[in-house]
């Protein structure tokens, strides 16, 4: 039978294991099996914004490692069971579930529905992700703010009241171990929303890069700190990045991790990059957080 409800999450609270019992067991593609637990510990890829990429570590099962080669968002209607990109509907659709859907070796340990498992999510690769994802968050934050005078037109604002350049010109986002790698589209689009594009011309660069550092510098020395706050402990609830930062709390949305103080992100610095993308110019910025600790 396939489950009927939202696979329970841990690792918004940071957690590295769960003790779960398999609910359901699935063939993937190239050799490999999907299994969905009742309760995870275990961070998956979302396709529909595969902006953080999923945990790494294990299954235990009967006292036996088994590696989770990746993880990935799934979802049912009670009849199909569907993998990643193949899910035709949004998150939260009425008569879905939504799961996270373990991906390991069709050789290796016999899985089956009701075993007992544990989920085990390597420490070190969580950490470096996490702090890849709060110095995207302040890093965007920090460009937003060196944009604000750049526009002609009222935007909709950021989550510290500045116009929301990234929100509105982000073309991907993906976080990597102790940074990020965000695309922005500098399109039509944008310049008849009232930003001047030409304010982010390739020759000053250097100094838009000097400034969105200098502010994530200020708020990392000032040790602002980071929570994630939850509507309920469902993979589809609602979850917000939540920082104190220049005397405001700012909240995203966000179903990623993250490490609790920006003073964890060492230096930070940015740089940015101009491109073009099928005849469209885009801004590349490129966040690379030192981590001392």
């Amino acid at each position: 039978m396939l489950p009927s409800r939202d696979t329970r999450v841990t690792y918004p609270a940071g957690a590295l294991d769960a003790e779960s019992v398999v609910l359901h067991v699935a063939p993937a593609l190239d050799g490999l099996i999907a299994v969905v637990t009742e309760s995870t510990s275990f961070h998956p890829v979302d396709a529909a914004w595969p902006d953080q990429p999923a945990d790494s570590g294990r299954l235990v099962v009967d006292g036996a490692d088994v590696p989770i080669v990746d993880a990935v968002v799934a979802a049912t209607d009670g009849s199909a069971f569907l993998l990643g990109a193949d899910i035709p509907v949004r998150r939260g659709t009425e008569g879905w579930t939504f799961l996270v859907a373990h991906l390991v070796p069709e050789g290796g340990a016999a899985i089956a529905e009701g075993d007992a498992v544990t989920v085990r999510a390597d420490a070190s690769a969580r950490r470096a992700l996490s702090i890849g994802h709060t110095a995207c968050h302040a890093a965007s934050l920090a460009l937003n703010s060196a944009l604000a005078g750049n526009w002609s037109k009222p935007a909709r604002e950021d989550a510290l009241g500045a116009p929301d350049f990234d929100g509105i010109a982000i073309a991907s986002s993906r976080i990597v171990p102790g940074g990020s790698v965000d695309v922005y589209r500098l399109n039509k689009s944008l310049r008849r929303a009232g930003f001047d594009t030409a304010s982010v011309a390739a020759d000053e660069l250097g100094e838009l890069a000097a400034s969105v550092t200098a502010t994530i510098a200020g708020w990392t020395a000032a040790g602002a700190t980071v929570r994630i706050e939850r509507d309920g402990d469902g993979l589809t609830d609602r979850r917000s990045w939540v920082a104190e930062l220049a005397g405001t709390t700012a909240r995203i949305a966000c179903g990623g991790t993250h490490v609790a103080s920006l003073d964890e992100l060492g230096a930070v610095q940015v740089e940015f990059e101009a491109g073009d993308d099928g005849g469209t110019p885009v801004l590349t910025m490129r966040t690379h957080a030192a981590s001392p600790r």
